[in-house]
Order: structure tokens, then sequence, then C-alpha cells
């Protein structure tokens, strides 16, 4: 298989930061970009400079670390906003406007096409600068196809290094993406980048499917933060490319640690059923599955821990059977008749499905009573 041709620009610097309540000081966005860095990842957005003197001191910060990746900002088709990310001293940056009929109408007092001649100005201005220009439409999933093509190859004729393709909404589905990619992806001649909102639970389908219809750079947030229901989440899209796409080269050990930083620093905790790094991705309880996965782990896993950084783990419940309550005793190194093994497989039942946690105090107690041959008053 030929591994997709795709790069990562993770913005959950930028993108991420708009989630509300989230801010990030400078000392925990550099904690952020280096283990993003560390990853493999091949392009940061480090922030939006024009917003405030400490975010773009924030920004300067991140790109004096001496990362192997490209640090980016975003930027309005602004010569203030592209002034503020010169002084930054950014590798590329991001001037954007939004181009659906809508968002002309709601939110600027001219012209698409004065809109237009504005943002290709600033793409020259950044360029005589010595700055490579994302030159990308907000709203794109929601503006004409044609007058989309036709923006993009002007932004190309004026040497910008990437279209950019906003679902700033999430109003796509993953076929209708498709549609569009291939359409934008057989006319623009520069490299598509997808950016893609997780309002109606598609952000991860709809930017693996820009990469496989030919788009190239897919943005991500850690742990798919941002506005509203957030962006396509990084430790999704790296798996999904690993087991999808044939690409390798990013270390998938670095995600728990990752994932775990951002939690702590924007106050976002993780649902346990959360793909990849949630706590029970790689826990397993049911008795068929349990001595199933004793024999081949990959019976009930498509995904196995140890290439993500995390340990499978067996849970004890009212779905526990014998083979694994076995192995668990096994790896405490306890021995039991089987009928004392039964006794507690019955009573690790019981005290489940009294709503009671069977954790591993509890166990120890149950096989202590068991041993002992008396009652067990546990829950």
């Amino acid at each position: 298989m030929k591994p997709w041709n795709v790069e990562i620009c993770d913005v959950t610097l930028r993108d991420g930061e708009q989630t509300p309540g989230v801010s990030f000081t400078c000392e925990e966005k550099m904690e952020i970009a280096a283990q993003i860095d560390a990853i493999g990842v091949e392009v940061i957005e480090a922030g939006f400079p024009v917003v405030s003197e400490n975010e773009k001191a924030c920004v300067r910060a991140v790109c004096n670390m001496g990362l192997d990746a490209r640090v980016c900002c975003l930027s309005r088709a602004l010569k203030q906003d592209v002034d503020a990310a010169i002084d930054c001293g950014v590798d590329l940056v991001s001037i954007f406007f939004a181009t659906s009929d809508r968002h002309i109408r709601v939110k600027y007092r001219c012209s698409r096409e004065e809109m237009t001649d504005q943002a290709l100005g600033m793409i020259d201005y950044a360029h005589d600068h010595g700055i490579a220009v994302r030159f990308a439409a907000e709203d794109a999933s929601r503006t004409d196809i044609d007058v989309l093509k036709d923006l993009y190859l002007r932004g190309a004729e004026h040497g910008a290094e990437y279209s950019g393709f906003a679902d700033t909404v999430g109003y796509l589905t993953p076929l209708e993406m498709e549609a569009a990619m291939r359409d934008i992806c057989s006319v623009v001649p520069n490299k598509v980048a997808v950016h893609c909102h997780n309002d109606m639970g598609c952000a991860a389908a709809n930017t693996i499917t820009a990469a496989a219809c030919g788009a190239f750079q897919l943005h991500t947030t850690v742990n798919g933060i941002g506005e509203r229901a957030g962006n396509a989440p990084l430790e999704e899209i790296l798996v999904a490319l690993r087991m999808k796409g044939g690409i390798d080269r990013y270390d998938l050990t670095g995600i728990p640690f990752l994932s775990e930083l951002v939690q702590d620093h924007s106050g976002i905790r993780m649902m346990a059923t959360k793909p990849v790094v949630g706590r029970n991705v790689f826990s397993h309880e049911s008795g068929i599955h349990i001595a199933a996965i004793l024999e081949d782990p990959e019976t009930y896993e498509y995904i196995l821990p140890e290439h993500v950084g995390r340990h499978r783990q067996f849970i004890l419940g009212k779905h526990t059977g014998r083979k694994g309550l076995e192995h668990i005793l096994q790896k405490t190194g306890t021995e039991l008749t089987p009928e004392q093994i039964g006794w507690v497989l019955n009573r690790v039942k019981e005290i489940s499905e009294g709503k009671c946690a069977v954790t591993q105090d509890v166990l120890l107690r149950v096989i202590e009573k068991a041993q002992e041959g008396t009652d067990d008053d546990t829950c």
C-alpha cells in the first residue's frame, strides 16, 4: 500500500485555545508544543498574534524553541495581522477570510471581490517579508464550489503554498467531503489543507476522507478541543493514518502523556470511552472477550494498546468469566482451589450487581475470605 501523502498541522494552541473558558500561559503553550513536536507533527499553529501583546509573545516564544516542526500563526487579511506574524518570526502564516455568501453578508461591508483583492495583496505582502502563506477560506464548505476553486487558483498564482478549506461549522458529512475534495484537488495546483469542526461528530471522519481524496495538510487539536464541539482529534487522526493510511512515522507512544498534559492545562477531561485516550478504551470485563483476548488480543482489539503507549486491563465485574478471573489470580500469584475460584467468581458478580466496584482491595478481601472459608459481607 502506498502511504497517503499528508502532513499534520496541529492547531491546539490556537483553535484549541478558543474552547470556551480555556487559556494557555506561554509556559503551557511551550510545554504542549514540545510534546507535539516530539510526536513528529510537521506544523504547529501557535496562536493568533494580533489578539494581544501576550499572545504575540507566546507565539514568538514557540518560534524561538528550535522545534523541528514549522511554526504557523493565524492572520486576517489585514496588514496589522500580517505585521504581527512577521514580528513573531513564524515560518508560515494562515491568511483567511470568510467566503460564503452568509459570512460575506453578515461580517464584511464590501464585496467578495474586494475581500479577495485585499487577501491577495496580503499574500504578496507576507511573501515580500519571507513568510510562506496558507490562503484559507473560512466557511469554505458553505461556499459555492466554483467560487472557491477560482479563489484558490488566484491564491496559487500569488504564490500561496496551501489552499485552506475550513468546514467551519461542521456542515459536511464524509460523502460530501469526498465530493468537495475530489473536485478541488483535481483543479488546485498547490497543497490543499483541511480544517474540520465536529458539530455533527464527523470531524475525524471528514479529515480522514479528505486525506484519502488528496488533501495534504490535516488540521487537528489534541483531544479534539476547540470551538463549540471541537475539532478533529490529533490522536484519532494519527491512529487512522497508521491503520488506514500506511503512515508509521509518528511516535504514537507519546499520545497518552500529551493528552494528559492538555487535559491538565485546559481543564477539560476526556470521557472514559474517548477513542485512543479514554480510560476504558483498552479495558475488558466480558468473560467471552477476555477468554478470546488471552488467546489472540486482536480478536477484540483493532488498535493494540502498546502501539499508542497504553496498557490492556481486565476489569472484574458482573460479566467476568472464569478464565478472566483465573488470569488475574495467576498474575497476582494467588493459588485457589477450583471450588474457591467458583466462590470468588460468584462474589465478584454479586458485588458488581450491588453497584460496588471490584477494586484490587475488594478482590483481595474476597480472596482472603475464600481461603478462610468465612462469609464475606463486602457491599
